[in-house]
């Protein structure tokens, strides 16, 4: 576990606060989103900078979890397509200088390697960029598609499913207690 830590970039992470804070500031929104297990640390990412990161009247995070509205979910999927969920929210709500935070254990490694799932995350991270906004992922492994597609990536290195996700979790929660902490010292 000593070895994973050590090569996450931290770097990244701290960029990855930058531009939740930089879009707190400009009154924008965070989508964020992932499928299976990614989908439960997508929500519980939105949970945490919607509620744990309020510090008295400072302004507060608008962000939206695009998996935890099952019937729009089924609804899309059932006339658009997987590949589609995600993308056709962003097409009702994003603006330019949101941002949209994807969460994916491979990363997704092309159609042929990621199957349907991963597709519906790429796609939305496009999406966001393509409209001026800001596109961050959380991935596994070698990072796949995500490390070169997203603004920022933060890449677990690791080759296993159920320690990437934990590792994404840990990271949430280490990125929402930084930005509680910044909000108490600087008072923004």
């Amino acid at each position: 576990m000593k070895e994973i830590i050590k090569k996450i970039d931290r770097q990244r992470i701290g960029s990855v606060i930058d531009a939740l804070m930089r879009a707190r500031e400009g009154g924008n929104t965070i989508y964020i989103m992932g499928n299976g297990g990614s989908a439960s640390t997508a929500t519980h990412f939105t949970c945490d900078l919607s509620k744990v990161t309020i510090v008295g009247d400072k302004k507060r995070f608008k962000v939206m979890c695009l998996n935890d509205n099952i019937p729009l979910v089924s609804a899309l999927t059932n006339d658009d397509g997987w590949s589609e969920i995600y993308i056709e929210q962003l097409k009702s709500h994003f603006k330019e200088g949101d941002v949209a935070i994807a969460f994916s254990v491979h990363g997704g490694s092309g159609s042929a390697k990621a199957g349907t799932w991963s597709q519906n995350l790429l796609k939305a991270l496009q999406y966001a960029k393509d409209r001026g906004g800001t596109a961050i992922g959380f991935s596994g492994f070698d990072g796949g598609v995500m490390r070169e597609l997203a603004d920022i990536c933060v890449v677990v290195p690791f080759d296993s499913t159920p320690h990437v996700e934990s590792f994404h979790l840990v990271l949430e929660h280490l990125i929402t207690f930084c930005i509680r902490q910044k909000i108490e010292r600087e008072g923004v």
